[in-house]
C-alpha cells in the first residue's frame, strides 16, 4: 500500500444518522481530532436516514408486537421491549443534551409527540394483547399504557380505522401518549451542520471504492471524486463504515477475519402515503397492527402520522418488495458481487432456510394496487383509491450469518456492529429499530473501539447521557426524571402539536 494518502485521525463513510452520530459523539469527546465524511450522494441523510425512506417511528417497543413474543408457556416474554425502550432512552437524552447545549436548535423540526397504539382483531390476539398489557403494566419504562377492547373507546382513540366497520370480530388495543414521530433526515441534516461548525470536512459526492491497510497499520481509503473525476486516497488510524445497505460490500472489502461468512438480502419497501387533507387531520397516532402468520417481522402493518417539513403526513405500509440493490442509488449487481468465497455456503444455506420469506417478497412483488387498498382497508375500511399514493421507501440490507442458535445461514433482523479486533475500524449492519438506537449502538463502537479512552471520557458521557451504565428499570426514578426533562427540553409535553 502506498504510504502517501492525505493522514487524518477519524474517517466517517456515509452521510447518515449512525455517522453523524458517531461524529457528533467524538466532537464533544476529543474536540481536537481531525475528523472526514465521505459520502457518495449529494447531501447529508439521503439514502436509509431520509425521511420518505424509513417509518419515522421513535422505536421505544411502545406499541410494536414483534418485540414481545409469547412464549411456548403462553407468558409473554417484554426483555427485548424493555432493551428497545432503553435504547432508545439514551438517544433522547443525547438529543436532549444536544439542543440544550445549542448545538442544534428547533427540536420540533425532527421530533414530535405522537401517541403509540397496538391493534389487534380476533379473540386469540385479543387475549395476546392484554396478556403483553399485563406484563408491561408494572414496568416503569411503559407507565401510562391503556387497554380497551371498548368499541367507544376505540372511536375515541382511532376514528378514522373504526369508521364504517363492519366485522363482528372482536377487536383491542393498548394506547400510550409518550410515543414519537422522528424525522431522522431533518436530524441528520442538523447534526452535520454542526459537525461543519466544528471544522468536520465533509465531502459529498465522493465515492468509496476500496480501503486497504497501509504497511504502518493506518487504513487507506480509496475515494472517486465523483465531481472531478479524480481518485484521491485518505489515511485514518479509525475507520468508520456507515453506509447503510452499502457498508457490507465495503466491509468485505477490508479483509478483515470478522468480515468473513457474513452475507446480506436486501429488501426493498413501499409506503401508501395520503393526498387527502381532510383524511389526515382525522387521525393522530401510529398504529401497529400485527404481522401476518409466515411473514416476516420488518412487514408489521402500520398506519403512521408523520410530520415531514413541519407539515403532518399520513403513511401506511410497509409492502416489501425485492430489487438486488442495497441501496436505492445502487447497482443490480450488489447482491450477486457481495458473494465471495468465505460467504457463499452461508449464503446457500440462507436461501434454503428462507424459502418462506422469499415466497412471501414474491407475493409482495406481484401486488397490484388495488391488493394494496384492500390491506389498507383492513386499517381504513372506507379509504378511497383516489387519496392514496405509492412512495418508494428506502432499501434495507438484513444480515446473514451463522449463529449457534439459529445454525448457518440465519437471517438477522437487528442491528449490528462488526468491527476489527484491534478496533481500529468499524462498520454497521442491518436494520430496524436501526437509527432509534443511533445513540446506544455508536456507544457500543465507542467501547469496542477505544477502550483506552473510555475512563478518561466517561464524566463527559454521563453529562451527555445521564443514564450511561445504569439500567433504566432498576431505577424507575431516575428514568422518571429523565423522561420528564427530555420530553420539556425536546418538546414533547404537548399531545398534539400545533403544525401548519
Amino acid at each position: 500500500m502506498s504510504n502517501n494518502g492525505i493522514k487524518t485521525d477519524v474517517i466517517l463513510i456515509g452521510a447518515g444518522v449512525m455517522s453523524a452520530t458517531l461524529g457528533s459523539l467524538l466532537k464533544e469527546l476529543a474536540p481536537a481530532w481531525e475528523i472526514k465524511v465521505f459520502e457518495k450522494l449529494k447531501s447529508a441523510g439521503e439514502e436509509s436516514s431520509n425521511e420518505w425512506n424509513n417509518a419515522g417511528t421513535g422505536h421505544a417497543a411502545l406499541c410494536e408486537l414483534n418485540y414481545t413474543n409469547e412464549k411456548p408457556d403462553g407468558s409473554i416474554d417484554i426483555s427485548k421491549a424493555v432493551k428497545v425502550n432503553e435504547q432508545f432512552q439514551l438517544s433522547r437524552q443525547f438529543w436532549s443534551y444536544l439542543v440544550k447545549s445549542n448545538l442544534i436548535r428547533h427540536p420540533q423540526d425532527f421530533i414530535m409527540p405522537i401517541p403509540h397504539i397496538s391493534l389487534v382483531e380476533g379473540e386469540e390476539n385479543v387475549t395476546f394483547l392484554k396478556k403483553r398489557m399485563e406484563a408491561l403494566s408494572n414496568n416503569p419504562l411503559f407507565a401510562g399504557m391503556e387497554f380497551s377492547t371498548d368499541p367507544q373507546k376505540l372511536k375515541e382513540w382511532i376514528p378514522l380505522i373504526m369508521e364504517g366497520r363492519t366485522s363482528d370480530e372482536p377487536m383491542a388495543a393498548t394506547k400510550i401518549d409518550a410515543g414519537t414521530d422522528v424525522n431522522f433526515g431533518a436530524l441528520t441534516r442538523m447534526l452535520f451542520n454542526y459537525l461543519k461548525s466544528q471544522n468536520v470536512e465533509m465531502h459529498y459526492q465522493h465515492s468509496v471504492k476500496d480501503i486497504k491497510r497501509t504497511n504502518e497499520g493506518l487504513w487507506e481509503v480509496k475515494v472517486h471524486n465523483l465531481n472531478s473525476g479524480q481518485i484521491e486516497y485518505h489515511q485514518a488510524k479509525f475507520v468508520f463504515i456507515g453506509g447503510g445497505g452499502g457498508s457490507l460490500p465495503l466491509l468485505q472489502k477490508t479483509g478483515i477475519p470478522e468480515s468473513r461468512q457474513i452475507g446480506g438480502f436486501p429488501v426493498s419497501g413501499l409506503f401508501m402515503v395520503c393526498n387527502n387533507p381532510e383524511v389526515i387531520a382525522r387521525h393522530h397516532a401510529k398504529v401497529y397492527g400485527k404481522a401476518k402468520v409466515g411473514a416476516p417481522p420488518m412487514s408489521v402493518p402500520h398506519l403512521d402520522t408523520r410530520y415531514i417539513d413541519n407539515k403532518k403526513s399520513l403513511l401506511f405500509g410497509p409492502f416489501a418488495g425485492f430489487s438486488p440493490k442495497f441501496l436505492k442509488t445502487g447497482s443490480n449487481f450488489d447482491l450477486l458481487n457481495s458473494v465471495k468465497p468465505n460467504n457463499v455456503l452461508t449464503m446457500l444455506a440462507a436461501g434454503l432456510k428462507e424459502m418462506s420469506l422469499t415466497k412471501y417478497l414474491i407475493q409482495q412483488v406481484l401486488l397490484s394496487n388495488e391488493k394494496r387498498m384492500e390491506e389498507l382497508r383492513e386499517f381504513i375500511p372506507n379509504a378511497k383509491s383516489e387519496d392514496w399514493d405509492i412512495v418508494v421507501a428506502g432499501q434495507r440490507v438484513q444480515v446473514i450469518k451463522d449463529t449457534e442458535t439459529g445454525g448457518k445461514g440465519t437471517l438477522q433482523f437487528g442491528t449490528e456492529v462488526v468491527s476489527a479486533a484491534d478496533g481500529s475500524i468499524a462498520a454497521l449492519l442491518g436494520a430496524s429499530p436501526g437509527a432509534s438506537t443511533a445513540v446506544h449502538v455508536m456507544l457500543e463502537v465507542l467501547e469496542k473501539c477505544f477502550p483506552q479512552y473510555m475512563s478518561e471520557w466517561e464524566a463527559k458521557i454521563k453529562e451527555m447521557i445521564p443514564s450511561y451504565g445504569i439500567s433504566l428499570v432498576e431505577n424507575p426514578a431516575l428514568f422518571q426524571e429523565l423522561h420528564a426533562s427530555t420530553a420539556d427540553t425536546l418538546g414533547l409535553s404537548e399531545k398534539e402539536p400545533v403544525c401548519s
